[in-house]
């Protein structure tokens, strides 16, 4: 029984792993060049599907996201670089149409926020740290340190029946 359930896991397991992300992309969009298709595949999966919103338009059938798809691939058949074609897909929609954000001034502090966050939290503990250390004692007086003898001197002088011990 534990073995069959086994091989039935198994089975499931190997199933769901080899099923891959099935493309939205319908024959009658697919360019006859095999190379301008390979570029419009890769720039597809850099875009934001704006109705679906956390898929690639290339993984989406929304009918804006089919009209994206084909302005790609006429901006490529019209000789646009993948640089060209990006440029004018974010200034039609805004750079919400990226999967993955572009660096640049205007987002700088988005991306450099979660590593001040890190640095102000380290300086914290730092800190943090320093401030609960007890502070050194200070050194006995010549005073002190002889009436300190004379009490342990007493007190040993009581519990082991006048024998002085070193302490």
């Amino acid at each position: 029984m534990k073995a069959r359930l086994s091989a039935s896991l198994l089975a499931l397991m190997l199933m769901l792993g080899v099923a891959g992300t099935a493309l939205a992309v319908k024959p009658d969009e697919m360019l006859a060049d095999p190379a301008l298709e390979a570029r419009a595949r890769a720039l597809s999966e850099g875009l934001r599907c704006m109705v679906c919103q956390n898929q690639s338009i290339d993984e989406s059938d929304a009918d804006l996201a089919r009209d994206l798809r084909i302005l790609v691939r006429q901006r490529l058949v019209a000789g646009d670089t993948d640089k060209q074609v990006m440029d004018y897909v974010v200034s039609r929609y805004g750079e919400f149409v990226l999967l993955k954000p572009r660096f640049d001034l205007r987002n700088a502090l988005l991306w450099g926020t979660p590593v001040l966050l890190l640095l102000a939290g380290g300086v914290f503990i730092v800190l943090s740290t320093r401030s609960r250390r007890l502070p050194a004692t200070a050194a006995l007086s010549a005073e002190e340190q002889a009436a300190l003898d004379k009490m342990l001197g007493d007190q040993s002088g009581h519990s082991s029946g006048g024998q002085s011990r070193d302490v």
